[in-house]
């Protein structure tokens, strides 16, 4: 009986050591503590960790090389973060810590890299600078995630909203009916142009036979006084002074009726001339209302003001589609462990 018993402790005593050693094992590999000294401490300091948590992973060049071991509140409004690294790690030259969310479920992780690899975020830089200091302790920033972008995004969305609502405003009903009223000015304009135009082209056509017909009556004078002056010297030897008088008398009707059509030919240009004055007239008044502001028209070519808003946001919005296209890695970054 004694050595029944002496066995029964020795296994009840083997068992809770060995119960003991499973437990302690198992507390350390949770802990992930390092007994063999493979892993050394870097601190970072940093305004704010974001969603970066304790046992979060730290990542080199994409390659989990430790984790976060502590994360504590400093001097004057820092936080100071302890990371675990391995020592077997190359670090790369001149690290900068960058915490970047690694998911859409809000998983963070913390990216240590070069300073000439951070993106071109101006506040992410300044954030840099601001955060580096003398000594082993390396700088840290918080890298925008999906929520920040999306705030920004809303940002534009309401300027997009307010250069909506100014554009409504500019073009109501009112101003739709004075900008259609200024299209049917215009129109009319230009019809009663195109009619003058039409107008003074048959007239001028009219004048050019006018004048040709004049030349042509002139020629045949010229003709006629010529005809005249080389039979004057025997007109009175051949009894030709009745048949020079007569061809006088042609002549000098001929150049009445010259005349007389030269005269039509400077009222028509005289008609003419008031109906240019009458459509230049027009197109000043119109003219003149749109240099004053009013109508549509007016507001359009008078207030720059809308078109300084409209341009300005559409550059911002242009410029941000671009570089989301350009760097998708910078605004988004989703890894699947």
């Amino acid at each position: 009986m004694p050595d029944k018993k002496r066995t029964s402790d020795f296994l009840v005593g083997t068992t809770v050591l060995i119960a003991t050693a499973v437990i302690v094992a198992a507390v350390l590999w949770v802990k992930q503590a390092d007994l063999g000294g493979r892993t050394s401490d870097l601190i970072v300091r940093t305004r704010d960790v974001g969603g970066v948590a304790l046992g979060n992973p730290v990542v080199i060049r994409g390659v989990r090389a430790g984790q976060v071991k502590s994360i504590a509140l400093g001097e004057k409004g820092w936080v100071v973060m302890q990371l675990s690294i391995d020592k077997a790690v190359q670090m790369p030259s001149d690290p900068v810590v960058l915490l970047v969310a690694s998911s859409l479920f809000g998983e963070w992780q913390v990216n240590v890299t070069e300073t000439s690899a951070t993106p071109p975020d101006r506040e992410l830089r300044a954030a840099l600078a601001e955060a580096h200091t003398r000594g082993d302790t390396l700088p840290g920033a918080v890298l925008p995630d999906i929520a920040q972008l999306t705030s920004v995004a809303g940002r534009i969305a309401g300027d997009v909203a307010q250069v909506a609502e100014r554009v409504q405003v500019a073009f109501d009903d009112r101003a739709a009916r004075e900008l259609r009223q200024s299209i049917r000015n215009f129109a009319q304009l230009s019809g009663e142009l195109a009619r003058t135009v039409n107008a003074q082209s048959k007239n001028l056509d009219q004048v050019s036979a006018d004048v040709k017909s004049g030349l042509t009556t002139v020629n045949e004078a010229a003709r006629n006084l010529n005809t005249f002056s080389s039979r004057i010297d025997s007109a009175t030897s051949r009894g030709e002074l009745q048949t020079i008088v007569s061809n006088s008398q042609h002549a000098a009707r001929d150049l009445l009726a010259a005349t007389a059509r030269l005269r039509d030919v400077v009222d028509g240009l005289n008609r003419t001339e008031g109906r240019l004055a009458v459509a230049v007239a027009r197109a000043d008044s119109v003219l003149t209302k749109v240099n004053s502001g009013q109508g549509s028209l007016g507001l359009l070519v008078n207030d720059a003001s809308l078109y300084r808003h409209s341009d300005s946001t559409m550059l911002e919005m242009r410029a941000l589609l671009a570089d989301i296209r350009k760097n998708p890695k910078r605004y988004i970054s989703i890894k699947m462990f």
